[in-house]
């Protein structure tokens, strides 16, 4: 199998006042096309500042970061953001639901902005996978929390994306809500053979990952398999 994710030597330093903050420090990992993996550790370990990084939301201080083939560093933020669109799946722990859509025009939005036919037929019918037939043409506020996240769930595999990137998906939400969300996430991450990274400080939602990276003071203190057959579902 082909790394679709190669980290080398990643440093980031923030300056904060007279001071300089080291967030990452020399990370190196090589993630191969479909794997799930997990990266955990405690608040303020660099979790989401090297999913940020990795998907080329942001650059680091130093080192390399390679996506799909590509060079991150040199690209500009238009080139970034064609990568993005074309190839990456985004889930956050606030939704991030456009409140003026509804649950269709937001799943449709990125096959829109590519100039991609069929859009409404798709979105519709990835909507009726994660539960929400009857919920389509509601807007954001109408629907509950784990609603949302079904409506983010979607829109995120709705441009088939190559590898797909989860901030906390189920930190908003209730035991049984998270639960179901997550078993939709890797219900759909099978079917459409996604590389699956999942930023998680949640041990269960871990352990359902066939590798759990983990991070501490901005350093990778473990990088193992893990068989998710033992996981609790």
């Amino acid at each position: 199998m082909a790394a679709i994710l190669k980290v080398e030597q990643l440093s980031m330093q923030y300056t904060s006042g007279q001071r300089q903050l080291s967030v990452l420090q020399d990370i190196n990992i090589s993630i191969e096309e479909g794997e799930t993996v997990a990266i955990t550790g405690p608040s303020g370990s660099g979790k989401t500042t090297l999913m940020g990084l990795c998907a080329a939301l942001d650059n680091p201080t130093s080192g390399q970061i390679t996506l799909l083939g590509t060079v991150v560093n040199p690209l500009t933020e238009d080139q970034r953001a064609i990568l993005r669109n074309k190839h990456i799946g985004f889930i956050f722990q606030n939704f991030q639901l456009l409140p003026s859509l509804t649950a269709l025009e937001n799943v449709m939005l990125p096959l829109e902005l590519q100039g991609i036919k069929g859009a409404e037929a798709e979105a519709e019918r990835l909507l009726e996978r994660v539960g929400l037939k009857d919920r389509m043409t509601h807007y954001p506020t109408q629907l509950s929390g784990g609603e949302q996240q079904r409506v983010a769930l979607a829109r995120a595999f709705i441009n088939k994306p190559k590898i797909l990137f989860a901030d906390e998906p189920t930190g908003n939400l209730d035991g049984d809500t998270g639960a179901t969300v997550e078993s939709l996430m890797f219900d759909l991450n099978k079917d459409y053979g996604t590389t699956l990274i999942i930023v998680t400080h949640n041990p269960d939602l871990a352990s359902r990952t066939g590798r759990i990276i983990k991070l501490r003071s901005g350093h990778i203190v473990s990088d193992l398999k893990n068989d998710p057959a033992t996981a609790i579902n």
